[in-house]
C-alpha cells in the first residue's frame, strides 16, 4: 500500500544534499500549517533526518522560486528507512511479499521506483522490529530518520 497523501493543499519544499562538490535536490510535499511552518506529508527518498508528519520550518527564496526548508522544527515520532531490492517490487515475488509483510507490520510505503522505496513506520510501530525483519531477510537498507548518526553517536 502506497502511501496515501492529505487532501489538504499540498505545496513543494525543497531539500537540499550538499556533498563534496555538488548538491543534489529533492522536493517532497508540504502543507502550510502558518507561521513559515509545514508539515511534510511524505518521504524524502535522499535526505536523512526528516520523517513523514514531521513539523519543518522552511522559507521563500527567491532564487528557487519556492519553499526551501531550514529546520525540523517537531519530530512526529514516525521513522524512515529506505530499502533497495534487487528486482522490482511490482513483479510477484519476495519483493512484493516483503512490501505486504511490512504494510502489515503498521508501515506504509513509496518509491522513487520499484526497487527503491521509502518505508514509513509510524511512531506506534518498533523501528527494531521492522530493521531486523529487514535484516533477518537479507534486504539492503539504510537508516533515513533518525539516521544511523542519529541512532548510534558514537560509533
Amino acid at each position: 500500500m502506497y502511501k496515501e497523501m492529505t487532501e489538504e493543499k499540498l505545496e513543494k519544499i525543497v531539500l537540499r544534499i550538499e556533498e563534496g562538490e555538488g548538491a543534489y535536490v529533492e522536493t517532497p510535499w508540504v502543507v502550510d500549517l502558518g507561521e513559515g511552518r509545514y508539515r511534510m506529508e511524505n518521504c524524502p527518498f535522499y535526505y536523512y533526518g526528516v520523517a513523514a508528519g514531521d513539523i519543518v520550518g522552511a522559507e521563500y527564496s527567491e532564487e528557487e522560486e519556492r519553499l526551501v526548508f531550514t529546520k525540523v522544527l517537531e519530530k512526529s515520532g514516525n521513522k524512515l528507512v529506505r530499502v533497495i531490492f534487487e528486482n522490482p517490487a511490482d513483479k510477484e515475488g519476495p519483493e512484493k511479499e516483503h512490501l505486504a509483510k511490512l504494510v502489515e507490520m503498521g508501515c506504509s510505503y513509496e518509491g522513487a521506483n520499484q526497487k527503491y522505496i521509502c518505508i514509513d513506520i509510524p511512531r506506534d510501530v518498533d523501528l527494531f522490529k521492522v530493521c531486523n525483519y529487514l535484516t533477518e531477510n537479507n534486504i539492503q537498507w539504510e537508516h533515513a530518520a533518525p539516521s544511523y548518526a542519529e541512532l548510534y553517536p558514537d560509533e
